[in-house]
């Protein structure tokens, strides 16, 4: 990745980045991938609360604007890019963007965990896709299930909010596969940073077309970067750190723990109860993730 790049003294946001990591050294990398899924879930759930007073296209807008500005100034990006790279940056962003408001479109509409279980679908499908090994048939069978007992549970849940969810799932496997390109094209955190400025773009007007003045109030601003903060910039920051520490396979793994994180939170943190069909539902699609991880790995 820094091929072609001269040498020269630290910059400010090398140094940072030095900091931070020597900060996270300490921590174990396990430790830190749990505490970024903590931290985005618990993210959702204080987004959860703003929806009555700012709404969804409101909530999005205000955690993706904050998450662009804070990255913007930690890594302050250069935008003297080829074409090449300026299109997977932009794709990068409109996926981003189309993902968190499909989900955030959910959300107001199911619970946390159902939302997060059905979103969790598109990595799992992207982790399964192409795959020839008999192993990852049964894997695929044990999501299909989690999927009919999520439905056959489902009692009042919301078709519509349902279906945002598959859309934030689609979404989420395109996601995965831009970002890989991202981070062949570009930098650091260069990519990120222009990228959520582009995912802002896309959801702001949304926001602002159904929020209205109701965004600019001092509190729902500082709880917007509150979500910001907890959803974005501290479980990005976490996640690329361990990724650095363990192989892919173990963090594909550990992350395959985030729906039954989001139902947990979702009961302590907002009250929303799952019927004892869902949460066997949530675990198939956990044990289906991790079981998908591992077998990547393996193939890698």
């Amino acid at each position: 990745m820094n091929l072609g790049r001269t040498e020269r003294g630290p910059s400010p946001r090398r140094s940072l980045s030095a900091r931070a990591g020597s900060a996270f050294g300490a921590v174990p990398p396990t430790t830190l991938v749990l505490l970024g899924i903590v931290s985005v879930q618990v993210g959702s759930a204080l987004a959860k609360h703003l929806f009555s007073v700012v709404g969804s296209f409101g909530t999005v807008s205000l955690r993706l604007f904050f998450a662009a500005a804070v990255l913007t100034l930690l890594w302050r990006p250069s935008l003297r890019m080829s074409r090449r790279t300026w299109a997977v940056v932009l794709g990068y962003g409109v996926t981003l963007g189309l993902m968190n408001l499909c989900f955030y479109l959910a959300l107001a509409r199911i619970p946390l965990g159902v939302a997060v279980t059905v979103e969790f679908l598109g990595p799992l499908a992207v982790a399964l896709a192409g795959s020839r090994r008999w192993l990852d048939v049964l894997w695929t069978g044990l999501a299909a299930g989690g999927v009919v007992l999520l439905m056959e549970g489902r009692g009042d849940l919301d078709l519509v909010g349902l279906l945002f969810a598959v859309a934030a799932g689609t979404f989420w496997g395109l996601y995965i596969l831009v970002g890989a390109a991202l981070g062949r094209h570009t930098t650091e955190g260069d990519g990120l940073a222009l990228g959520m400025a582009v995912a802002a773009l896309v959801a702001v007007p949304f926001g602002v077309a159904d929020s209205g003045t109701a965004l600019v109030q001092p509190w729902v601003l500082a709880a917007g970067l509150g979500v910001a903060l907890l959803s974005s910039v501290v479980p990005y920051s976490l996640d690329l750190e361990a990724l650095r520490r363990i192989p892919p396979r173990v963090f594909g793994i550990l992350m395959s723990l985030e729906p039954a994180m989001a139902a947990l939170i979702g009961l302590v943190v907002l009250r929303e109860s799952l019927h004892w069909s869902q949460w066997i539902a949530v675990l198939c699609v956990v044990a289906a993730s991790a079981g998908a991880a591992r077998g990547a790995g393996e193939d890698v």
